[in-house]
């Protein structure tokens, strides 16, 4: 159901409208929090190319931010984890919008330091990552990873809008510096 969902082009958070009418994430979630189960996740939970990845990119000198569709919570977690990592961590909830809305990748390109030409926005769905990152005027990249990645891997748009597509994390170094390389 969540998979149909997307493909209707539906925000991910609807497919519990198809199972209960009315259903409120933000107030479950709360509920959850109240009794001692808020959401959660680890180190454990983390794709394995994540941590290299990040650690080649600050290496190569890069500013790094992960910016997504997330609850405050999750944010606070995120920070936790990714503490000395990178340079920002952004949630939809701390910005009060949510992807594909453009005040969202607006909030992105107001808060890094580079313009927004100069900015590569990774993500893994066309409708909610690439296509409003290039409105926005930043560089795209789509990663191939999870279900929307997969499904989406093989269409025109995923093939003509990014700038660059990968397979994993750990080849954005490379695939960023053949970019600066034929760009010059």
């Amino acid at each position: 159901m969540f998979g149909a969902v997307i493909a209707q082009g539906k925000d991910y958070r609807d497919v519990f409208q198809e199972f209960a009418p009315g259903f409120d994430l933000h107030e479950q979630r709360e509920a959850r929090a109240a009794v001692g189960q808020p959401e959660h996740f680890g180190e454990d939970d983390l794709y394995p190319d994540v941590r290299p990845a990040l650690a080649e990119l600050r290496a190569a000198g890069m500013w790094l931010g992960i910016a997504g569709n997330q609850t405050t919570r999750a944010g606070g977690i995120l920070r936790e984890l990714f503490t000395k990592d990178v340079d920002l961590i952004g949630t939809s909830d701390d910005w009060g919008a949510s992807k594909p809305d453009p005040d969202f990748f607006i909030r992105v390109a107001e808060i890094v330091p580079y313009e927004p030409d100069e900015i590569l926005y990774v993500g893994d769905r066309v409708d909610n990552d690439l296509r409003p990152a290039v409105a926005a005027g930043m560089r795209a990249a789509l990663i191939r990873r999870g279900p929307w990645g997969t499904i989406q891997w093989k269409t025109r748009e995923a093939k003509r809008l990014p700038t660059f597509r990968v397979e994993s994390l750990g080849e954005l170094r490379s695939a960023i510096a053949d970019f600066n390389a034929r760009a010059r």
